[in-house]
């Protein structure tokens, strides 16, 4: 009895040491105060450490200790080992600055520094489909991932976009992204974008005009595709096709010529001929009545803008202007446009 007495006690001082020891490692292992076992970058500065895909804790290891100093490799190799670091090493760069406990070393390892770089969009660009080929490659992308993801996720129906419409969603700007974003990641990205383009105050003037946000990127792509050289004369021209879609009666037609170039994919016409406007297609705004079903390039900030206060007058014809400085005459009637229209031929040399 008094045998079994002491061997209950003996086990029961054991477990209290046990329970005391395992606190005590669990404490230097989580302390970086800790002067047993620890880790710290050379001199503390920041390190990226490089850790190379099928690497080994040995590596890992190596990489330490080139970089910093690892106090108690027993403590790392054993902590490593029950957090599953050492069947799980994560390649890629990792970054470490200063002194770090065991434990908080070996999360740190775990964090992979995502690198990043630069995504242009460009304004202009007239095809989706060249949008999107421009997108994964400069991503690095897959020929086709992009593509492959908007035709079979529910991204487009969820956020209200066709890929007629979706060049409207592509604000021009350079981008600063993860370089292993993932396609969603980078649509996601985008709609933030978008979101922040669209603020109060252009929401406020795109209600005041009677239009919606997709209405007023077609109208801007034309605008832009109207006039590439005087900036300043889009604010005019968008006024021009406002008052041919709120005047419906006077004007059914649209009858924008960039439209007729984007309906027959052929961007070099430098005038617009009969021949042009038989297309059947629903871009052609001499055959289609209202706006075509999206915008027929990436259009700008500067652009949209331009839309957002487009001015306010009585013009709903305009030709290219007859003194050769890349502005165009506006005029308010079909007689006094064809009047205009003479004098550039004349300027030009047109019998």
């Amino acid at each position: 009895m008094k045998k079994n007495k002491i061997t209950s006690i003996t086990i029961s001082v054991f477990i209290v040491l046990l329970v005391s020891f395992s606190l005590y490692v669990y404490e230097e292992l989580t302390n970086n105060n800790s002067i047993f076992s620890y880790y710290e970058t050379f001199g503390g500065d920041r390190k990226e450490i490089k850790i190379l895909a099928n690497s080994e804790i040995d590596d890992v290891i190596h990489l330490l200790n080139k970089n910093g100093e690892l106090h108690c490799l027993p403590c790392f190799n054993a902590l490593a080992y029950k957090k599953g670091y050492t069947k799980n090493i994560i390649s890629g760069t990792i970054i470490l600055e200063g002194r770090y406990s065991i434990n908080s070393l070996i999360n740190s390892l775990k964090v992979r520094k995502r690198d990043v770089g630069n995504l242009q969009i460009p304004e202009n660009i007239r095809l989706i489909e060249d949008m999107i080929i421009l997108i994964e490659d400069s991503i690095g992308y897959k020929r086709g991932e992009l593509k492959s993801y908007l035709d079979t996720s529910n991204f487009l129906i969820a956020n209200n976009w066709t890929m007629e419409t979706l060049p409207a969603f592509f604000i021009p700007n350079t981008y600063e992204l993860y370089t292993d974003v993932s396609v969603e990641e980078f649509l996601n990205k985008m709609n933030e974008e978008y979101k922040k383009i669209w603020n109060t105050e252009r929401e406020r003037k795109c209600d005041s005009l009677g239009i919606t946000k997709i209405d007023v990127s077609i109208l801007a792509s034309i605008a832009e595709e109207e006039q590439d050289k005087r900036l300043d004369e889009r604010s005019k021209i968008a006024g021009l096709y406002l008052n041919r879609l709120k005047n419906p009666n006077h004007f059914p037609y649209l009858q924008a010529d960039p439209t007729v170039k984007f309906a027959n994919k052929d961007f070099g016409i430098k005038q617009v001929l009969n021949k042009h406007l038989k297309i059947d297609n629903p871009y052609n705004t001499y055959k289609y009545k209202g706006l075509p079903p999206g915008p027929i390039c990436i259009p700008s900030i500067q652009a949209i803008d331009a839309v957002l206060n487009a001015e306010k007058h009585d013009y709903y014809f305009m030709c290219a202007g007859s003194n050769g400085d890349g502005y165009h005459e506006f005029t308010s009637t079909n007689r006094d446009h064809n009047k205009k229209k003479r004098k550039f031929k004349k300027f030009q040399g047109f019998k």
